[in-house]
């Protein structure tokens, strides 16, 4: 067995595909950003006037995952911070602080998001224990307590007002009526182009926000972003031809998400290299695809509130029950209410489970076929469309997720 894993790792040692892996990797900040000029320059038109110590308008950036939305917020902040270094400023600070709304453990009620600003900005709160008004007080006067602008970057946003509500929004704008030296102004990062039509006009009021929309990038964007990255991240002469431009069609068809397309990259190298080749082909990007969308539904599944989880446990129980025949909402909702009455929580109403069970079929998770029942209306057909080894892990997800067996 020792032989046997000396010449696994001794197959890495000598490895012949990847030079420096980390230019593929979702936290590697490129210098530059191709075919996001425009918003760039946008971005820093409106946050400019903090420089000279002015609050700026709230600003939200709208776009698909992986359309540079978040690469550009950090690019601006990084250079009116070392403008602010440079110009040595006096009189007030400049404090930009992001937090990743997505985050378990951050920003799922209104104390945490609070106290993970109040850490970020040097002070400490007690996890639990205190109440959310002493909290704000406690943020409130670490932020008055000197001549201060404080932009709060919260990407996906979207997810903080799904998890808390928007309350939390309204507060923080709220918030500058009562400070004597202090401004806080808010970029909001979303997935979600309609994310602000649909919360409450007194919310969206008090944020007056400015917006920018990020579009998909197109296969010929895609395919230049990838070429800045291959020099460095691979060993010369690895890539067989059409690699990337076969990356590139992938990801420009769903939603020209550039960072998938480099994990499609980063994956096939992976496989590679595992297999002993000493080149990527053709078929590693089509077997890193597949890895990479089963893989991308188990975090899905994992990382989605209880009740959007308690109504997959309920078609996968129908679906087990039925041996893979299909069924219908009606029949999820049914089994859903019981579920909830087992586990004491109130149910969603029927249409909210509708858009659930929609928001499944977008994911793939499932397959929703609308058939006619004549004078009966129409009726949506589910079937499940995972494969048997996702959802054997999803079964597995679900199960520690409800603490059965």
């Amino acid at each position: 067995m020792k032989n046997e894993l000396d010449e696994i790792f001794d197959t890495f040692d000598k490895n012949k595909i990847f030079k420096d892996k980390t230019l593929l990797q979702s936290n590697y900040t490129p210098e530059d950003i191709p075919h996001r000029e425009d918003q760039i320059k946008q971005i820093a038109s409106i946050l400019a006037p903090v420089l000279r110590g002015e609050k700026t308008s709230n600003l939200f950036l709208y776009g698909n995952t992986g359309t540079g939305k978040t690469l550009s917020i950090f690019k601006v902040q990084s250079a009116l911070q070392k403008r602010m270094q440079e110009t040595n400023r006096l009189g007030f600070e400049l404090k930009i602080q992001y937090i990743n709304c997505k985050l378990k453990q951050v920003a799922d009620t209104e104390y945490r998001i609070l106290a993970e600003i109040i850490r970020q900005l040097g002070g400490e709160v007690p996890a639990t224990g205190l109440p959310t008004q002493a909290v704000y007080s406690k943020f409130i006067e670490m932020i008055d307590s000197k001549k201060q602008l404080l932009i709060l970057i919260l990407d996906e946003v979207d997810q903080l007002v799904k998890k808390i509500s928007n309350n939390f929004l309204y507060n923080l704008t709220r918030l500058n009526s009562e400070l004597s030296k202090s401004q806080i102004s808010i970029v909001g990062i979303s997935n979600d182009l309609v994310f602000l039509e649909n919360i409450d006009p007194r919310v969206k009021s008090s944020l007056s926000e400015e917006e920018i929309v990020f579009p998909p990038y197109n296969a010929v964007q895609i395919q230049d972003i990838l070429m800045k990255r291959v020099e460095g991240a691979f060993k010369e002469g690895v890539l067989e031809r059409g690699v990337v431009q076969k990356c590139a069609a992938y990801a420009a068809r769903e939603s020209g998400d550039a960072r998938r397309a480099l994990d499609f990259l980063r994956v096939a190298g992976e496989i590679a290299e595992r297999a002993g080749e000493r080149g990527i082909k053709i078929k590693h990007i089509d077997e890193a695809k597949n890895k990479i969308e089963r893989d991308k539904i188990l975090d899905v599944i994992s990382t989605h509130p209880k009740q959007f989880q308690m109504v997959l446990n309920s078609i996968i129980i129908l679906s087990s029950e039925l041996k893979g025949n299909s069924f219908f909402t009606g029949d999820v909702y049914n089994h859903y209410q019981k579920f909830c009455l087992d586990f004491k929580v109130e149910p969603l109403t029927q249409r909210r489970v509708g858009d659930i069970i929609q928001e499944f079929d977008m994911l793939g998770i499932i397959n929703v076929r609308v058939i006619s029942k004549g004078r009966g209306g129409r009726m949506r057909e589910i079937k499940v469309a995972l494969s048997e080894a996702v959802l054997k892990k999803a079964k597995e997800i679900l199960s520690a997720s409800f603490n059965y067996s």
